[in-house]
């Protein structure tokens, strides 16, 4: 397929989505603004004290992560494939008054833009390896951004949940766990905001546990580990309930709704 098409078509609905995302509830900008941190629990958990640390946030959207570690004393750069999401960002740096960098690029393109600098951390988080077709270019991308030693964090909705399609309802099993061919869709609205009459035109790509272990292996890294969890900090799949720790689960409890993985260079 034409992957220069497809990048380009949700580039599009990402710079359309950044108004709509900074205007949501969901993204909740005013306590952002006002000091509240947009992290969760498991990143916040995996990679403890950052003060001091240079870190490299992948498919940043507008920054609200990155500028999140930057508070906590981390010396950060964002990337994003949005133009609009990039523009936010600076602005929401520089009325805040912190030192992130951000870069626009498409993420697999990190290391035309970032040739020299090495990071301590490279983090990614929570609906981004969908969008790339290939991950082996995007492991050795994160080999090459860390230093000796560096960590790379990802902690990422479980690829079960996207075999769903869920411009269905009730949702259907429809994707395979290791489909290789792009999945297509379009459907009005954002997760972030159901009621916007945007129109959504996304390709997207599903990846098992085991092409992302394998590939970051092969990149030279070493795991430390790989955790499944049954409940997730956003609601964004349908018919989810709140459990006890305030995180959101299925009834059912059929399957995972995240993963984490910790490697080490």
């Amino acid at each position: 397929m034409d992957l220069h098409k497809a990048f380009n078509i949700n580039k599009d609905t990402w710079n359309k989505k950044v108004e709509v995302h900074a205007n949501s509830d969901f993204y909740a900008m005013d306590a952002f603004k006002n000091g509240a941190s947009a992290l969760k629990r498991f990143e916040l958990d995996a990679l403890g004290d950052v003060k001091g640390k240079s870190l490299l946030h992948l498919q940043c959207h507008f920054g609200q992560d990155t500028m999140s570690w930057s508070r906590l004393g981390a010396k950060c750069t964002g990337i994003d494939i949005s133009e609009e999401g990039v523009k936010l960002a600076r602005r929401l740096n520089k009325e805040l008054g912190l030192d992130a960098n951000f870069v626009c690029c498409n993420v697999l393109d990190t290391s035309q833009h970032i040739k020299e600098e090495k990071f301590d951390i490279v983090f990614t988080s929570y609906g981004t390896i969908g969008w790339l077709p290939d991950l082996k270019p995007w492991a050795q991308m994160i080999a090459e951004r860390l230093k000796p030693s560096g960590i790379f964090y990802i902690v990422e909705f479980h690829p079960i949940a996207w075999m769903f399609d869920y411009t269905v309802n009730p949702p259907v099993m429809k994707y395979g766990y290791q489909q290789k061919e792009a999945i297509y869709e379009e459907y009005e609205g954002t997760y972030a905001d159901s009621e916007s009459k945007m129109l959504s035109k996304e390709y997207g790509w599903n990846h098992s546990l085991g092409e992302v272990i394998t590939c970051l292996v092969n990149a030279g890294l070493k795991i430390e580990y790989l955790n499944e969890y049954e409940e997730s900090p956003y609601n964004v799949f349908p018919d989810l309930i709140m459990n006890k720790n305030g995180m959101y689960e299925l009834s059912s409890g059929l399957y995972p709704l995240l993963f984490e993985v910790k490697a080490v260079k």
